[in-house]
């Protein structure tokens, strides 16, 4: 089987790593891909903003599947573009894709189907948003999410009346999202531990797969703004049989059975980001992809086949049963470039990766790395994903650090407390 794996991010390189390993795998092509994923896979050039071009290289290349890791293609309907050429994709619709490319939407599915999720209200305007703050109906701390696709970026949670209205100024007036901030949605702030939970669904079925713990803020013990992820731990200790029973139940099968009901059946992978409170767990977002840094430390847990998971997922025949994973933990650091996530200082030579990947235990994945003049550069702001794994957290947590502290180049941003809420030291 020949795979196309669409992106160029750490995502894309822990997928098209273990895609190459299986036996059933004869060839894996990335588009674009990163000097990191050019080890596993032939890169093809691509634009994942067009899913045309995507289609051809399908085409061209006699592609049997291709999988789907960003979610900006996802939202231009590349699945409804593959579909309608009978080509095999793993994937949301356009359609369904809306879980993640509009909070809004999410949110009154969410109240439709009575999914646990926080109290909210959309916004349409800046006056709306203005008067929703200074009714106090929400309190503080309260978030505000721009609707659309920011990158893990747009969610400010805001400390008193003056920031929530600093954010929706820089949201809605100011438009630093662009056409993301056209509405907000001002929602009630959940207390508790974050979790994400993952499935694969084929239209009617799903497969569980693992749960994890992503670290967001870009400071150490969760201060700063938002990024798309500085780290990430699986599987989350938090997630005990009697949690995964609850969301499997109260969120997963009503989300999926909604999607199939209101004429847009949900195939791919379901990215649930819970908050796990008092009263249990709620939905704080919904991913309609694998998510980032997540994926890195979940795929490589996977103890079978990848392909055979994604091709069931693409046919409608998932097995009626969980995935299987080693029971090892492991732990991603994600080592960022100075002035993320505000903005990105790129162009720096990266020493070090080889004596990284080299340490016992330890994997490297390529994010935001270019090629220049025979150096590996920096080229986005999350530049690499460090890895480790271990017999315990503990043991993942050291790996992982150890090898990161191989790498070098100028600025690097990197947490130093990845993990520790495995440990309960958080």
């Amino acid at each position: 089987m020949k795979i196309l794996v669409v992106g160029s991010g750490a995502r894309e390189h822990a997928m098209v790593w273990k895609l190459g390993q299986e036996h059933g795998v004869s060839e894996v092509l990335c588009a674009p891909g990163n000097p990191g994923i050019s080890v596993h896979a032939r890169c093809v050039p691509g634009d994942v903003a067009d899913p045309s071009a995507l289609l051809a290289i399908a085409g061209r290349e006699g592609v049997d599947l291709t999988v789907v890791g960003p979610e900006l293609p996802l939202s231009l309907g590349i699945v409804d573009l593959f579909t309608a050429e009978a080509r095999a994709i793993v994937g949301p619709s356009r359609a369904a894709a809306a879980l993640e490319s509009s909070k809004a939407f999410a949110k009154a599915f969410m109240e439709r189907h009575r999914i646990p999720t926080s109290r909210f209200q959309v916004c349409d305007s800046p006056e709306a948003a203005y008067a929703t703050i200074a009714s106090g109906e929400f309190g503080y701390p309260v978030v505000l999410k721009a609707d659309g696709l920011a990158a893990g970026k747009g969610v400010v949670i805001a400390e008193d009346r003056a920031e929530a209205e600093r954010a929706v100024r820089v949201t809605m007036v100011d438009r630093r999202f662009g056409g993301a901030g056209e509405r907000l949605v001002i929602e009630e702030f959940l207390v508790g531990e974050e979790a994400s939970y993952f499935v694969l669904a084929d239209g009617t079925a799903f497969l569980p797969l693992s749960s994890a713990q992503d670290h967001k803020r870009i400071f150490d013990g969760d201060r700063g703004p938002n990024t798309g992820g500085m780290g990430a731990f699986a599987p989350s200790p938090r997630m005990t049989p009697n949690v995964e029973h609850r969301v499997l139940d109260d969120i997963v099968r009503p989300v999926l059975d909604g999607m199939e009901r209101e004429g847009y059946p949900y195939r791919g992978f379901l990215y649930v980001g819970l908050m796990l409170t008092a009263t249990g767990p709620k939905v704080v977002e919904f991913n309609v992809r694998f998510g980032d840094p997540e994926a890195q430390v979940v795929l490589p847990r996977l103890d079978e086949d990848l392909s055979w998971l994604l091709r069931s997922s693409a046919e409608g025949v998932l097995p009626s049963r969980s995935a299987r994973f080693l029971d090892e933990p492991h732990v991603g650091v994600v080592l960022a470039t100075p002035g993320y996530p505000e903005s990105a200082k790129i162009g720096g030579i990266i020493a070090g990766v080889a004596e990284a990947s080299a340490v016992p235990g330890a994997l490297v994945f390529h994010a935001g790395t270019d090629l220049h003049d025979g150096d590996l550069v920096t080229a986005g702001g999350r530049v690499l994903t460090v890895v480790g794994r271990g017999p315990g957290y503990r043991e993942a947590i050291k790996v992982a650090y150890r090898a990161a502290s191989q790498i070098r180049f100028d600025g690097v941003q990197l947490r130093t407390d990845i993990g520790l809420k495995a440990l309960g030291r958080f």
